[in-house]
C-alpha cells in the first residue's frame, strides 16, 4: 500500500506542474492514533517552502488531484496543519488478508533491496579463546540484520574476518606450550599476559593424546599455536551453529599480506602524499580529513595498527563487487572506522558503499551485580555458558530487544523467568496458543474452500487485521534502520492485538461460517508471528 500511495501522490504532484526533481521523498507512516486513519503523509508540509504556499492549501490541491482506486482507499482527510490521512477500504483489507493466507511463510518479504549484493562482516573475534557474552551482541545483531536484508530482497553474504598472526597469537601458542609441559610434569610458566582459561589445558591434553611427550623439546610455539587455532575455531563454529548462525566465509587478514594488498595500500597512500615516515613509524595524514592529528599506520616496531589491514580489507570487499559492505562494530571502533572510510576513498573506491552498524556494549548482570569478563584471566562467561543457563532462543532475543545504540544489561535472572513474564516466551506462547486453538477448530469441523472474510466486522477483528497487514512495513523499517528491536516491538503489539481479539471474539463455539473466518484470522496471526520469530532467528513452537 505504501508504494501505491507514493505512486499516486507523485503523479498528482506532477499534474500540479511540479518537476520530478522538485518532489521530496514521499514518506508514508501509520498515524499513532488509529482514529486518524490507516496511513498518513506530511508531503504538503515538505512542499510549503519550495511552493511558497500554506501547507493546508497544498494538501487540498493535492487531494483534489489524486486519482484513487476506491477498492483500496475508502476516504482521504486533511488534518492539522496539512497532514493527509488515508483510510483503507474494507475490500482492500479482506483481499490483503487472503493474500497473507496464501503467501504463508513468505509473507512480509519485500523487494526493497532486490538485486543488491551485500556483505556483512560480524563477530570477527580472533581465535584466542571461546566466544564470550561480550561477542554475543555482535553475533546476533549481525545475523539478524542479515536476515532482515534477505527478507527485503538482498543477496547477503556473511563473513567472519580474523587475524591469526601477531603477538596475541604467539602468546596463545606459548600458553598452550606451557600447559603441555606442565601436564607432563615439566617445569614451565605461562608467558607474561598468557591465556589462563581451562580451554588452554584441554588443548594441551589433546596434544599429549596425539603426540605424547615428543614435543617436549620443541623450541618454536608454531605447532602449539596452530593446534590452538584449529581447536578454538572448531568451538567457535559450534557456538555459532548453536546460535543459529551460519557463516558463508572466513577471511584471514594474513591473505592481505600474501597477495600484496597491504604493500599496495601503503604505496598508493605515499603516491598521493597521504602517508609519510616519522620516528620510525608510517603515518596516515588524517589531518587532511579534518582530524586534529595524523594517525599511525605502522608502528616503529614494524607492527601495523588495525587501520592499515582494515583499509586493504575493505578495498578487497569492494573489489568483489558488493553493492553494500556492512560492518558490525562495537562502540570502541567509533574513532577508527572514519579513517578506514577515508582510506578506501583515497584508493579510488566509493566509500558510500560501506556502512557501519555501531552497537553499545553488554553488561552481564548476575545476582544483581555486573559481572566483568576477561578472556585472558579466564573470569569470563562464554556464550555456551549463557545458552546452557537460559537457552538459545532467550539468548538471541535478549541481545536484540534493545536498540543497538543503547547499553544492554543482560539480566540472567530475568532471562531465566518462566512463563509469559519472559518477553520471548510471551511471543512463543502466543504462537503456541493459536496453534492449540486451530487444532480444536479442526477437531470440530473440516473446512474446505475459502472463508467468507467479510463477516469479520468487530472492531478488534479489524484492528488485528490492520496490524497484520503492517508486518511488511515493520520488516522494511527494521531492515533500513538496521534495528531488529523494531520488529520485536511490532510482534509484541501484534500479540497484544490478538489477545484483545480473542478476549472479545470467540472462535470455538461460534456458528460455522464465523468460526471459519475467525480461525483464518488466527491462522494469519500465527503466520506473522512465526515469520517474525524466524527473522529474529528464534523458534516458533507449536505447543509449550
Amino acid at each position: 500500500m505504501d508504494q501505491y500511495l507514493q505512486e499516486i501522490i507523485r503523479k498528482a504532484l506532477i499534474e500540479m506542474n511540479l518537476d520530478e526533481q522538485e518532489i521530496p521523498d514521499i514518506q508514508i507512516e501509520s498515524p499513532r492514533d488509529p482514529s486518524h486513519g490507516d496511513a498518513a503523509t506530511n508531503i504538503a508540509m515538505l512542499l510549503a517552502k519550495p511552493l511558497k504556499n500554506n501547507p493546508r492549501k497544498i494538501a487540498e490541491q493535492l487531494v483534489n488531484s489524486l486519482k484513487v482506486d476506491k477498492n483500496r482507499i475508502a476516504a482521504i482527510e486533511i488534518a492539522g496543519p496539512g497532514f493527509i490521512n488515508f483510510r483503507y477500504s474494507d475490500s482492500y483489507l479482506y483481499n490483503e488478508l487472503e493474500s497473507l493466507l496464501d503467501s504463508k511463510s513468505a509473507y512480509g518479504s519485500t523487494d526493497d533491496n532486490s538485486g543488491k549484493k551485500v556483505l556483512i562482516e560480524f563477530v570477527s573475534a580472533n581465535p584466542t579463546g571461546p566466544l564470550t557474552v561480550g561477542h554475543g551482541r555482535n553475533a546476533v545483531l549481525g545475523d539478524t540484520v542479515a536476515r532482515l536484508l534477505e527478507w527485503t530482497g538482498a543477496d547477503v553474504h556473511r563473513e567472519y574476518y580474523f587475524n591469526n598472526a601477531g603477538r596475541q597469537m604467539r602468546v596463545l601458542g606459548q600458553s598452550v606450550q606451557a600447559r603441555y609441559l606442565q601436564e607432563l610434569g615439566k617445569d614451565a610458566e605461562l608467558p607474561e599476559g598468557g591465556y589462563e582459561g581451562g580451554y588452554i589445558t584441554e588443548i594441551a591434553k589433546a596434544l599429549i593424546k596425539k603426540h605424547g611427550d615428543s614435543l617436549v623439546d620443541e623450541k618454536d610455539e608454531s605447532l602449539f599455536k596452530e593446534s590452538a587455532e584449529s581447536a578454538i575455531f572448531d568451538e567457535i563454529k559450534k557456538t555459532l551453529d548453536r546460535m543459529n548462525i551460519k557463516m558463508d566465509s572466513f577471511f584471514n587478514e594474513h591473505t592481505l599480506y600474501e597477495d600484496g594488498s597491504i604493500e599496495n595500500t601503503i604505496e598508493t597512500l605515499r603516491e598521493k602524499n597521504l602517508a609519510y615516515d616519522n620516528d620510525g613509524a608510517v603515518w596516515f595524514k588524517t589531518t587532511e580529513f579534518g582530524k586534529d592529528k595524523d594517525t599511525v599506520l605502522i608502528k616503529s616496531t614494524g607492527e601495523p595498527t588495525y587501520r592499515l589491514p582494515d583499509i586493504a580489507y575493505h578495498a578487497n570487499k569492494l573489489e568483489r563487487g558488493y553493492d553494500l559492505c556492512l560492518d558490525v562494530f562495537g562502540a570502541d571502533h567509533i574513532d577508527t572506522y572514519p579513517d578506514v572510510l577515508n582510506g578506501i576513498e583515497v584508493l579510488g573506491y566509493d566509500k558510500s558503499k560501506v556502512d557501519v552498524l555501531v552497537y553499545q556494549f553488554v553488561t552481564l548482570v548476575k545476582d544483581g551485580k555486573p559481572f566483568k569478563m576477561s578472556t585472558r584471566k579466564a573470569n569470563y562467561v562464554t556464550l555456551d555458558d549463557l545458552m546452557d543457563e537460559v537457552g538459545e532462543d532467550v539468548t538471541r532475543f535478549f541481545f536484540l530487544m534493545r536498540s543497538p545504540n543503547t547499553h544492554l544489561e543482560f539480566d540472567v535472572a530475568k532471562a531465566k523467568e518462566a512463563g509469559e513474564k519472559n518477553p520471548v516466551f510471551y511471543l512463543q506462547y502466543a504462537h503456541a496458543r493459536i496453534q492449540s486453538i486451530l487444532r480444536k477448530v479442526d477437531e470440530i469441523a473440516d473446512f474446505t474452500g475459502k472463508a467468507d472474510l467479510k463477516v469479520l466486522t468487530h472492531k478488534t477483528e479489524i484492528a488485528l487485521l490492520k496490524k497484520l497487514l503492517s508486518f511488511p512495513e515493520a520488516v522494511s523499517l527494521a531492515a533500513s534502520h538496521r534495528e531488529p528491536h523494531r520488529l520485536i516491538t511490532y510482534l509484541n503489539e501484534l500479540a497484544s492485538e490478538f489477545t484483545s481479539f480473542y478476549h472479545d471474539c470467540r472462535i470455538v463455539g461460534e456458528e460455522e461460517n464465523l468460526m471459519f473466518a475467525r480461525s483464518e484470522l488466527a491462522k494469519a496471526t500465527a503466520t506473522v508471528l512465526a515469520n517474525g520469530l524466524t527473522i529474529l532467528g528464534i523458534t516458533a513452537p507449536e505447543s509449550m
